[in-house]
């Protein structure tokens, strides 16, 4: 082969691996909402659920990232646990685990959601995706021993592999009937709105703590 063919053939190559991590680095960040009906838009519609507004949200500042919705009404943490594997697929990022509603409202005990989401983070954790855990509060009609071993559950998880908390997922949405569906638990559209706007800095924290993810100024 001739010097200007080898020349010509390195090149190739080079433009080649240039390309392949010109095209790593544009893919965009990839999260995956992993929840009940509060993460899967239960009586919303299209566009208006928490993920395709977080999404929009992240997108208007700036960030490529798409936010798959894997939020399946009525689910527990029993249900999130044996679907966990299938759920979030290979290359996910982050995941925002929304879990602990349903347990609470069938009056489930606190260990055993407790026992659930320490399994789905020890699994997520070996995956090596990111984790943003949204708590759950309990109703106070449970009584002040559930309440207080519940709303526990997840600090204590967070805490215990070092993820990132937003202490609960419907804050200034719950018991603000103007922000709630006629059923009294679940956000209309403007209750997601404001779900998202709360919760976008820490979703932002959490990206910009994942390598590779963007960085953010204070």
């Amino acid at each position: 082969m001739s010097f200007k063919r080898l020349i010509a053939a390195g090149l190739i190559v080079f433009l080649a691996i240039c390309g392949a991590i010109s095209s790593a680095r544009a893919e965009p960040f990839k999260i995956v909402g992993f929840g009940d009906s509060l993460m899967a838009g239960f009586g919303l519609g299209p566009g208006e659920g928490f993920t395709d507004k977080l999404q929009a949200a992240l997108r208007a500042r700036g960030h490529d990232v798409t936010v798959a919705n894997a939020g399946v009404s009525g689910d527990t943490s029993s249900g999130g646990l044996a679907r966990l594997d299938w759920s979030v697929p290979d290359g996910t990022q982050l995941v925002i685990l929304e879990l602990g509603a349903n347990d609470m409202l069938r009056g489930v005990s606190p260990d055993i959601t407790r026992k659930n989401l320490d399994a789905m983070l020890g699994k997520l954790e070996e995956r090596k995706i990111a984790v943003l855990l949204a708590g759950m509060r309990a109703a106070p009609n449970l009584g002040a021993d559930y309440q207080n071993a519940f709303d526990a559950v997840f600090p204590e998880l967070a805490a215990k592999y070092g993820v990132t908390l937003y202490p609960f997922f419907l804050d200034g949405v719950a018991g603000q009937p103007s922000l709630q569906l006629e059923d009294g638990l679940h956000p209309n559209a403007k209750g997601v709105d404001l779900m998202v706007e709360r919760i976008l800095p820490t979703v932002e924290k959490a990206i910009a703590a994942v390598p590779g993810g963007f960085v953010i100024s204070d």
